[in-house]
């Protein structure tokens, strides 16, 4: 048996949250299969951030601390993770499903001959067999990929399950990597200036999903809730991607992250990459005719109706209770 390893992702110097998620998985797979949990902590000046690791569930941390690796750069990663396969002999790899992760991943299954289960959102284990899961059809299905062989190479979504935050000791090993010429370099990183609509400061966020039909939609239906309730308007990323909105609107894991006190979710399905834009708003009311859709396993109230009937009757319902 082999382990698992934990490919570790660091943010502004420290683990970011969708590596202690990785641990959760880790560790749930770990339990139910007597394996350990292994994982890998590479950049330049990480030995506080793997020795955290090691700390809260990350098991034996193996810390690549090298300039090369001080921003992602595809030939550098992979070679901190070859390093890391070799000191772990891991059967099981774990990835977030972030830009690097698509990047890496790949790379790390075809080298290993491994099979490779992109984009899940669980794992379980049956009879001993993992069984990793992940939506399609715009988070309508639910596929269920059972490797016939290991290892296996999974990207897992962020935000899918809760961050690791128990306290089970491991240990620090610094890693030796030999990482040699690269085949391309870090630039710059541009972050893009701030404009048009804030949803990260709303307290209130009415958003719409592709069922509206049409822009025009939006300005007849979503945002007069919005306005009598104080708020702000929202979308999913299929009315971005189709034009309707700017991008600004868009709330998701490719858009903006949202929290605020009330979140009303219009005719959008909940495909797990906008799950995790708004699932950590105080009160979600969700409102779609399809009984079945993922949206209702995160809202605190759903409306099993056509949102073109109870919208419209929502706001007026608010304006009379505003006087």
């Amino acid at each position: 048996m082999g382990s698992i390893l934990v490919i570790a992702e660091i943010q502004k110097g420290k683990v970011r949250e969708a590596s202690y998620e990785l641990v959760s998985f880790a560790r749930k797979i770990g339990a139910a299969t007597n394996r350990e949990v292994k994982s890998l902590v590479m950049g330049q000046g990480i030995s506080a951030a793997a020795e955290e690791l090691s700390k809260k569930g990350g098991g034996e941390v193996f810390a690549a601390d090298d300039a090369a690796l001080a921003n992602y750069n595809l030939d550098a990663a992979f070679a901190a993770v070859k390093a890391a396969i070799a000191a772990a002999s891991p059967d099981v790899v774990l990835v977030s499903n972030t830009p690097s992760g698509w990047d890496l991943a790949p790379r790390i299954a075809a080298s290993l001959d491994a099979g490779f289960a992109p984009d899940c959102f669980n794992v379980d284990v049956e009879g001993g067999e993992l069984v990793f899961l992940r939506r399609f059809f715009n988070g309508k299905l639910d596929s269920r990929l059972r490797p016939t062989s290991l290892p296996v190479v999974a990207t897992m979504q962020p935000g899918a399950t809760a961050a690791f935050d128990g306290a089970a000791e491991g240990k620090m090993t610094p890693l030796a990597v030999s990482i040699g010429s690269l085949g391309t370099k870090f630039v710059e990183t541009k972050v893009a200036s701030a404009k048009g609509v804030d949803l990260t400061k709303a307290d209130v966020i009415v958003s719409g999903g592709r069922s509206l039909g049409g822009p025009e939609k939006f300005q007849e239906v979503i945002k007069p809730l919005a306005d009598a309730l104080g708020g702000a308007m929202g979308a999913s990323r299929p009315v971005v991607d189709a034009g309707w909105l700017p991008h600004e609107y868009q709330v998701g894991s490719s858009g903006q992250v949202v929290s605020p006190k009330l979140y009303v979710a219009c005719g959008i399905s909940g495909a797990i990459q906008h799950l995790v834009g708004m699932k950590a708003s105080n009160f979600i009311i969700a409102i779609n005719k399809d009984a079945d859709a993922p949206i209702f396993e995160v809202a605190d109230l759903g409306v099993v109706g056509d949102l073109f009937e109870v919208v419209p009757k929502l706001t007026e319902a608010v304006k009379a209770a505003k006087g």
